[in-house]
């Protein structure tokens, strides 16, 4: 999934988890299955961008992700703490974060990160790879609100 998508779990995750200790593993726990569910990502079809497209996309994700997890926290969840919220965030961002050293710059340490999240990533393509993942996490926010 993209970057945003895992934030906005994680934010739905932060507002009605409000335990840490079990809150950081359900986040971590939701990247894995955010990615097994099919979905389009911002490095799908890698290979047709440019290494300043893919930055820019990777950016504009994160970027995307934080303003809108902080428009659903202000509108829909006003009593999650915004700290915690950024830190349950980053749990269910945390193997896109683990990777992203491996992917971007070829550290190797963080290779086994990498093929670990391979493991289980669903990439789809356009458009089923959008509205698949706008979906279900949209329907996750809604579910939340309501329950």
């Amino acid at each position: 999934m993209t970057a945003t998508a895992h934030a906005v779990i994680g934010t739905v995750i932060a507002a009605k988890v409000g335990n840490p200790a079990l809150a950081i593993p359900l986040a971590v726990a939701s990247h894995i299955a955010a990615d097994a569910f099919p979905h389009l990502d911002v490095a799908t079809h890698r290979s047709d961008l440019s290494w300043r497209g893919l930055i820019t996309r990777s950016v504009i994700d994160v970027l995307l992700g934080f303003i809108l997890s902080f428009l659903i926290l202000y509108f829909l969840f006003p009593q999650t703490d915004y700290v915690y919220a950024f830190v349950i965030i980053i749990a269910s961002q945390s193997f896109d974060w683990l990777t992203a050293p491996w992917y971007f710059f070829h550290i190797k340490i963080f290779k086994p990160f990498y093929k670990f999240q391979k493991s289980f990533q669903n990439e789809i393509d356009v458009p089923w790879g959008i509205i698949g993942q706008v979906a279900a996490v949209s329907g996750l926010v809604i579910l939340a609100k309501l329950i």
